[in-house]
């Protein structure tokens, strides 16, 4: 019986340890879009959203992994009942707003193509 436990205990500590180290691979490997989202970045666009809007995660979801680049700021306060300063001053009339460097704004979720046509962004092919 000894025997037997070792021996599941042996292999659910592999099984544990290579998905550890798959995951840690995952997470080092750059994402995609990574460039695609230091670019806009560099372009001065910017993207405004908050926490609660799922649109705004959605906008997010289209960049995968590489969403830790975007030039993003949280517009909502902690509790989801008001807006933030930098926010509330640029009067905005819905999330995610994406304001670029011609001064222009658009809001609603805009598709990666959009985002390139409009800074100048090459995306990945």
């Amino acid at each position: 019986m000894k025997k037997k436990t070792i021996i599941i205990i042996a292999i659910a500590v592999f099984i544990v340890s290579s998905l550890t180290v798959l995951w840690i691979n995952w997470q080092i490997q750059p994402g995609r879009l990574d460039d695609f989202a230091k670019c806009l970045k560099e372009k001065n666009a910017k993207f405004y959203g908050t926490f609660w809007c799922s649109y705004c995660q959605k906008q997010k979801s289209l960049f995968g992994k590489s969403a830790k680049y975007l030039p993003y700021t949280e517009c909502s306060t902690p509790d989801g009942k008001g807006q933030m300063p930098v926010c509330k001053d640029k009067e905005f009339e819905g999330y995610p707003t994406w304001e670029f460097n011609d001064n222009s704004r658009q809001s609603g979720l805009i598709s990666l193509e959009q985002l390139s046509e409009k800074t100048g962004c090459q995306l990945p092919e």
